[in-house]
């Protein structure tokens, strides 16, 4: 923390509890300058570092950042979400997600979550269906796109 009468400064570690600002742009890709997210207008976020909440490379980058510095970066996508990857597009049999109690309704852009047999959860997001089948995107939202970020460290524990 600082104070007027103390100055001491605390560093960001890679066990660090954050509170702070945070604006993700988009810096590649048919998006490219379009914001993703962004806490400025808003209540701070928290960030537990360590557990997964960012990728690695976004964490990273805020290392060695003092308490009450505001800065930018830019990570690569190989170094954020990675990159994307085809075989990660896949068609599921339309019968199999009713039985496994999806919904019907199929809206494209919908994020559907799944349940796999070792009772893990994940989500892909649908981009296309015919009458037999649905086409999902398992990537992260985020992969194969180039990042710039924009924090404002609030507090660092």
């Amino acid at each position: 923390m600082t104070s007027s009468s103390d100055s001491v400064n605390v560093f960001v570690r890679p066990d660090s509890y954050l509170t702070l600002h945070y604006r993700i742009e988009l810096a590649s890709g048919p998006a490219a300058g379009a914001v993703f997210a962004d806490t400025f207008d808003g209540r701070p976020g928290t960030l537990q570092l360590g557990i997964g909440q960012w990728a690695p490379g976004l964490e990273d980058a805020l290392l060695g950042h003092a308490e009450g510095e505001r800065f930018s970066f830019d990570v690569s996508a190989a170094q954020a979400y990675g990159d994307r990857n085809p075989e990660l597009v896949q068609w599921v049999a339309r019968d199999m997600l009713e039985a496994g109690g999806a919904d019907a309704d199929f809206v494209p852009g919908e994020i559907i979550e799944f349940t796999a047999p070792n009772g893990g959860r994940y989500s892909g997001v649908l981009k296309e269906f015919d009458a037999e089948r649905v086409l999902f995107d398992f990537n992260h939202p985020l992969a194969g796109i180039d990042l710039r970020v924009e924090v404002s460290l609030l507090g660092v524990l």
